[in-house]
């Protein structure tokens, strides 16, 4: 094929090798697309959970792009990546964390829905290795969370405050990962303990509303990709931070520049605006 190029070399050195977990869902179809499309990384593995009908299948033709020669396999192999992208379940999760810690492998995380416990591990597994957990890594979303702080400091305890999130009618988990955050937000830029303030929804005589708390509405119908509002409402007047993402690429575009800004980290746990320098 015309012999040893050095340029040529010296650019696949640079490829991060990456495998994408999920990769037959609809996200992991996205993460696929967007790892296919950029310009330093390199899909090298693709995993869905055994026994799921797509497994030995091209991971490219299965999102609706050209073969990748990355066939979908329902384990993962240490030697094939250097980076896994992992937006399933917390179990999995949890699973997925011990195999990098063992290997020697950096994650990026966007599994939403897991507890306090396996924040935890992932922190300490992360003394080790590196690891970039956001529950949403778009970038407009991040730009929101710290209009949120802002907003919150200013207004302080002068306004009520309502978090609502609509996401799509197969959707597990609620609130949200991403409602949840925005909640941790508020509740630290105001001193407050968001598990003793918040009110996940609201029916029957429920009585005057208490000014500090924070308010939870969940809407799952649909194919929504995932909205956020948060209301702050005061006499007179009320402000609106408000986010819409029409297409799951956000966040995948937003993984993948996770994986990009990592592969320079040896260890340490960071989020999605230590990447974005925010």
């Amino acid at each position: 094929m015309g012999g040893w190029n050095e340029e040529v070399f010296r650019g696949y050195e640079i490829m991060i090798r990456i495998a994408v977990s999920g990769a037959a869902g609809r996200m992991g179809r996205n993460l696929v697309i967007a790892c296919a499309a950029g310009e330093e990384t390199s899909l090298t593995q693709a995993t869905e959970k055994p026994g799921n009908s797509l497994i030995g299948t091209d991971a490219g033709v299965v999102a609706g792009i050209e073969a990748q020669d990355v066939l979908i396999a329902d384990t993962l192999d240490a030697s094939k990546f250097d980076v896994l992208i992992d937006f399933t379940h917390p179990k999995v999760t949890s699973s997925h964390v011990d195999f990098c810690l063992k290997n020697n492998k950096k994650m990026v995380i966007g599994t939403t829905g897991m507890e306090q416990s396996l924040e935890q591990k992932m922190r300490q597994a992360a003394e080790s290795i590196a690891i970039m957990y956001a529950p949403n890594m778009s970038v407009g979303i991040n730009l929101c969370f710290q209009l949120l702080q802002t907003a919150a400091r200013v207004l302080g305890d002068s306004v009520d405050i309502e978090i609502i999130e609509a996401h799509h009618r197969d959707k597990v988990d609620a609130p949200s990962g991403t409602a949840i955050k925005m909640g941790q937000i508020i509740a630290e830029s105001l001193g407050r303990d968001l598990d003793t303030c918040a009110v996940y929804g609201r029916e029957g005589q429920t009585g005057t509303r208490e000014r500090k708390t924070i308010g939870f509405e969940t809407i799952r119908a649909g194919d929504i990709v995932g909205e956020h509002t948060v209301l702050f409402a005061g006499e007179g007047e009320r402000i609106e931070i408000t986010h819409k993402a029409s297409s799951r690429m956000t966040f995948a575009n937003g993984a993948i520049r996770a994986c990009q800004w990592i592969q320079q980290k040896d260890h340490g746990f960071f989020g999605m605006q230590d990447v974005l320098g925010i």
